[in-house]
């Protein structure tokens, strides 16, 4: 018959191990915590003292008491009878009855108390270690939430800062097009302004001056050429701070990314619990150290991003208002001598008009006056004509006379006044000659001014055409100051 809360010893092929001493000590438990994963040795803790097992185990035989219970004092060994006269077989007596019930008493108590003081002691320590684990965690949790609040408060500066990197990269960006819109745009004046020489030089004659116009252009060419190398100039200053630009966002966005990834694990890492699934040892992982830096190295390392950014900013930013500046002031000054040039074209056709208008004045006046001295000279050349015919007839009356004969050949008063007749008309003939030359000389003088005239006039419309059509055709193609400004 088994008796009650006992255990069987037929279940128990052999004795199991004894008891731990001691608990293991708090830091072994917690390096233990995250280890690589592996099947932990099963522990069976006995719940029966070991004394019991080694009662249990004695077979009492009939064997000498010296024998089987070796090293007993000598007074504590029954002596053995071997027969009564009643013929009742006795081992012990009475008072070792009592007195090995009175050990048995003891030595149990003692047991129990032992017991007992090590129960509290191991609920003591399992208490200590339940509490010191909760305290290591809750700890560990705590700088895990403060390292979450680190890295959100960087990652909203990160936010801040790439927002409004990016706001500044892309006005640097508008203003590299505008730039590139306003040098191209100096092109079409600067060919104006070369094209406008170039016809010039097609003026013929006395036009061929170096005037203020010319003066002008020259002045026009050189400030578009000193603009247009002032323009290429912050064009490159502003595609060198755009790739400045670009490599601070990469930087920010690299660096936010790593803040993303890195929150993601230590939140991930905070809201795990002793309850959680996906918890697993990881045996040696705390003798791997593969960290890279420090808080102080981490926060300086986001804050020389930020600085970084925030100066590449600024000096992005000075450049978008030096770049306005200059293309104020290019666009100004270009557009003051274009205004130049287009008074000193004004001023010179209408000097040129006025010039053609009094040339075609005295023009229709030389002719008017050529027309006259055409008749004029019609009207000696006349009356050439008739004093020659009435010089004919004094003469022919003359050598008519001289055939009267004898003293028929008086000089009379007829006579006198055929002579008298002949001389004058000579005489008038060679005043008509004389008159004749003269209005034959002032008739070629005047076609020779005609002709000057004439020439001038033909040279006169030729500036007129290249300076009011040409020239002034083109120049009203000129952009305007907001095309310039590179704002459409």
């Amino acid at each position: 018959m088994e008796l009650y809360g006992y255990p069987l010893k037929a279940k128990f092929n052999q004795p199991p191990p004894p008891p731990p001493k001691v608990l293991p000590a708090t830091s072994t438990v917690a390096a233990n915590k995250n280890r690589i994963p592996c099947h932990t040795e099963s522990f069976s803790m006995p719940w029966m003292p070991n004394s019991y097992y080694k009662a249990a185990a004695l077979n009492p035989t009939l064997a000498p008491l010296t024998e089987n219970f070796p090293g007993l004092p000598p007074t504590k060994i029954v002596p053995f009878i071997s027969e009564r006269p009643d013929g009742v077989f006795t081992r012990h007596t009475l008072d070792d009855w009592h007195r090995s019930n009175m050990t048995n008493y003891k030595e149990s108590e003692t047991t129990r108390h032992k017991a007992e003081r090590l129960r509290a002691d191991l609920n003591r320590a399992i208490k200590d270690v339940y509490q010191q684990a909760k305290r290591t965690q809750g700890e560990s949790t705590r700088n895990l939430g403060e390292r979450i609040n680190d890295i959100e408060y960087w990652k909203s500066e990160l936010c801040i800062e790439l927002d409004a990197m990016i706001r500044e990269t892309n006005s640097l960006a508008d203003m590299q097009k505008r730039l590139e819109r306003a040098l191209a745009d100096t092109e079409g004046p600067f060919q104006v302004a070369h094209k406008c020489l170039l016809n010039r030089e097609k003026r013929m004659g006395i036009d061929l001056v170096n005037d203020d116009v010319e003066k002008q252009l020259v002045t026009e060419i050189k400030i578009i050429r000193s603009c247009r190398e002032r323009l290429q100039q912050c064009l490159d200053t502003v595609n060198a701070q755009l790739i400045c630009n670009k490599e601070a966002r990469q930087e920010l966005e690299k660096d936010l990314t790593d803040k993303q990834l890195g929150h993601h694990i230590d939140s991930k890492c905070y809201q795990l619990k002793n309850t959680s699934r996906d918890i697993h040892f990881f045996k040696g992982v705390e003798r791997i150290d593969a960290t890279v830096s420090v808080p102080e190295t981490w926060a300086r390392f986001t804050d020389n991003n930020i600085f970084r950014s925030q100066s590449a900013r600024a000096a992005s930013a000075k450049l978008r208002a030096g770049t306005e500046s200059l293309l104020m002031g290019t666009a100004d000054e270009m557009w003051r001598q274009f205004s130049k040039v287009n008074d000193a074209f004004t001023s010179r056709i209408t000097e040129t008009a006025n010039a053609k208008s009094k040339i075609q004045t005295h023009l229709a006046k030389t002719r008017q006056e050529i027309f006259q001295i055409e008749t004029k000279i019609q009207v000696i050349q006349k009356t050439i004509k008739d004093k020659e015919a009435q010089l004919k007839v004094a003469q022919t009356r003359l050598d008519e006379r001289t055939r009267r004969p004898n003293v028929e050949l008086c000089r009379d008063a007829a006579q006198i006044r055929l002579v008298q007749e002949v001389n004058e008309i000579n005489e008038t003939l060679r005043n008509l000659h004389q008159c004749l030359r003269a209005s034959e000389d002032m008739l070629q003088m005047l076609v020779r001014s005609k002709g000057v005239l004439e020439q001038d006039l033909v040279v006169k419309n030729n500036s007129l055409f290249i300076d009011q059509e040409r020239c002034m055709g083109m120049r009203k193609s000129y952009p305007s100051t907001v095309q310039i400004l590179g704002y459409v």
